[in-house]
């Protein structure tokens, strides 16, 4: 099997949708983080065959296919559709995660008040707090929103999100592609890491 960086035999139909970013990618050989392979190079070109949960499946211009941490891959621009075919790949809209935060702060606002005039006590505080969990920061037109269910912070301007930096690796699933997604990873794993970031990070300029 030849890697990312070695010729090989190319594939025929071959149509870039993601670029590598800028740092590199590690990969494996199936969706198992037990199961490494070559890393890809910065800014190498793929096309995303398919998603299982936090993976993404990739094929190079050589035919070499790989697993990778599908949320980092960077979208290209594709030319407009013909007819028939699927819309092109659009940035997400941050309206639906905007709403699920703006909820979860305002849970947090009225159990802390309860809190507060003591019409709670910190047990019933604890209990009415459990599992929630929210991240935003609003810097005029960038904002920065956390996505418990990717594990992931998304960057915007307003008009759709990208993923900005990740919690931990992929979750580890089994190494048949066709087995069931693998459950969320518990905290604790590695530190969170920063994609190529389509603005500045929080507080940069």
């Amino acid at each position: 099997m030849t890697s990312p960086a070695e010729p090989g035999g190319a594939a025929a139909d071959f149509r870039p949708t993601h670029v590598v970013p800028q740092e590199g990618l590690p990969a494996w050989e199936a969706p198992d983080v037990s199961r490494p392979t070559s890393p890809l190079d910065p800014l190498l070109p793929v096309q995303l065959l398919s998603r299982r949960g936090e993976w993404g499946q990739i094929l190079c211009s050589n035919g070499w296919s790989a697993w990778v941490d599908g949320r980092l891959l960077v979208s290209v621009p594709q030319p407009p559709p013909t007819a028939g075919a699927a819309p092109p790949e659009r940035a997400e809209d941050p309206r639906p995660l905007l709403a699920r935060s703006a909820d979860a702060l305002e849970r947090y606002r009225r159990a802390a008040g309860e809190l507060a005039s003591g019409r709670a006590d910190a047990e019933a505080f604890r209990r009415s707090v459990r599992g929630l969990r929210a991240g935003v920061v609003l810097d005029g037109e960038s904002v920065w929103l956390y996505d418990e269910a990717g594990g992931r912070w998304l960057y915007g301007d307003g008009s759709g999100l990208a993923t900005y930096a990740v919690d931990a690796e992929p979750g580890a699933g089994p190494g048949d592609p066709d087995a069931p997604d693998a459950p969320d990873a518990p905290d604790g794993h590695e530190p969170t890491r920063i994609a190529d970031a389509p603005g500045p990070g929080p507080g940069k300029r």
